[in-house]
């Protein structure tokens, strides 16, 4: 209800200025926000309170952390963080759709760089799981990603419950040639070598997940979850931003290069996360994030065959009230699910 009165002050401003506002307020969202039910789940062998994540991309430089988590979320991802700082690409970069409840960003992974990342973490407490979207530095070429994948994944073992290898952003030019089967695989190999390292130093099991784009057609998501059996991960988070424009043609702002998000990616996300949860027939879990404005959605990427869900854009257009919301609505599918068991 108060987020209902103060989105029109915040769409009167420019929407990255409001992205940052509202982090900065988040903390007071997190005193005021419904409790959602309890509802386990586990996952990428984490245990997580309920199924509904944050989306990467909110909390870029782990700035709100203990805010956010107490707005009722099972788990955060943070980031993108790349190992140098960055700027991304320059402003105005973020724009809103809200004929179509949808928003497009080319942020172009700006980042504090992972030092500077690594120390606002460390100053949180954690109280629900937490992930860490990483990538590596625009200026990095495919054959050398890996360094800074590793880099990344080194510095936040300590912190962190799992990482999500972002090999899928449309905004970094050449990103997306990581997705293919051969590039994927020895990215893959590399960081599990890595956590063999670390999980002996560290005395823990870090979780390993890629994010996948939603514009790979049926053969290349049977390679990706092909790879990803291969090289045994944890998880594939399915989907990011699409480069498609399918559902806002002719608004303004449509034409504006970046990634898609919102409402309009909701079925193609959903489609994907069938395509993948089949191609993988339950050997990995599947992160379902894309479109998802109300309890119905979450359900709906549930119904896939994923087993966790995240929202982000949806926050934008509905608030906090929409976490709680979409926890209920898979807590009375697994009851419905329970019942109909027995």
């Amino acid at each position: 209800m108060l987020y209902a009165l103060a989105r029109p002050l915040l769409f009167a401003l420019d929407p990255e200025t409001a992205h940052h506002l509202t982090l900065k307020l988040s903390g007071l969202a997190g005193l005021l926000a419904a409790r959602p039910p309890a509802c386990p789940v586990r996952a990428m062998g984490l245990e997580f309170a309920n199924p509904v994540g944050l989306a990467a991309g909110l909390d870029k430089d782990a700035e709100c952390v203990d805010a956010l988590a107490a707005m009722g979320f099972g788990h955060l991802e943070l980031g993108g963080v790349t190992p140098r700082p960055q700027p991304g690409n320059p402003r105005p970069r973020v724009f809103r759709i809200p004929e179509a409840q949808a928003i497009i960003n080319r942020y172009g992974l700006n980042s504090v760089g992972i030092d500077a990342f690594v120390s606002n973490l460390s100053r949180f407490k954690r109280k629900c799981v937490i992930g860490v979207n990483i990538g590596k530095n625009k200026d990095t070429p495919n054959d050398r990603a890996a360094e800074d994948y590793e880099t990344c994944f080194e510095k936040l073992y300590p912190l962190v419950d799992y990482v999500t290898l972002n090999v899928s952003s449309p905004n970094t030019v050449g990103l997306r040639e990581l997705q293919n089967s051969a590039n994927l695989s020895a990215l893959l190999s590399r960081m599990k070598t890595l956590r063999e390292k670390l999980r002996d130093k560290h005395g823990r099991n870090v979780a390993i997940a890629i994010k996948i784009a939603p514009d790979l057609d049926g053969a290349a998501i049977r390679e990706v979850a092909e790879a990803a059996m291969r090289e045994r991960i944890d998880g594939i988070v399915a989907t990011n931003t699409t480069v498609s424009r399918q559902g806002v043609a002719g608004f303004p702002h449509s034409d504006e290069a970046g990634g898609l998000s919102g409402a309009p990616l909701r079925l193609r996300s959903t489609d994907v996360v069938g395509a993948l949860c089949r191609a993988l027939k339950g050997a990995i879990p599947v992160i379902g994030v894309g479109g998802i404005l109300r309890g119905a959605d979450a359900t709906e990427k549930l119904d896939a065959g994923a087993s966790l869900v995240q929202i982000y854009t949806g926050l934008i257009y509905r608030g906090p009230e929409l976490i709680p919301e979409c926890v209920s609505a898979c807590l009375a599918r697994s009851r419905t699910a329970s019942s109909a068991s027995r």
